[in-house]
């Protein structure tokens, strides 16, 4: 009953550090969403975003405001510019990230 006992403790605290260690992985995609709008020249220079698998594209007033190496240490894996517009690829965040942009915009 004592070995019962002790495998069960062992398991409740390896369940707790498991969630610990999922919930300090996880993202703050709204904190990365205002620094990519921030990075993009701010709201007011933002026309239209939209999210397309894992590209999130976005139509610009000025592009020349555009802080393309942030946003490439924001996790971009390129970014592909087309006259007044960008092409930036986030991979599978790029959905979340659209989600929080247009909360905010």
């Amino acid at each position: 009953m004592n070995t019962i006992f002790q495998y069960m403790i062992i398991l409740i605290v390896l369940v707790l550090i498991s969630l610990i260690i999922i919930k300090l992985m996880k993202r703050d995609f709204s904190l990365e969403a205002n620094k990519l709008i921030n990075y993009l020249g701010g709201k007011d220079n933002i026309v239209n975003a939209e999210c397309n698998m894992s590209r999130f594209k976005v139509i610009l007033k000025d592009v020349s405001i555009v802080d393309k190496d942030a946003i490439q240490k924001l996790g971009a894996k390129g970014i592909v510019e087309i006259d007044n517009q960008l092409k930036i690829i986030f991979g599978r965040d790029a959905r979340q990230l659209k989600k929080y942009i247009d909360e905010i915009i």
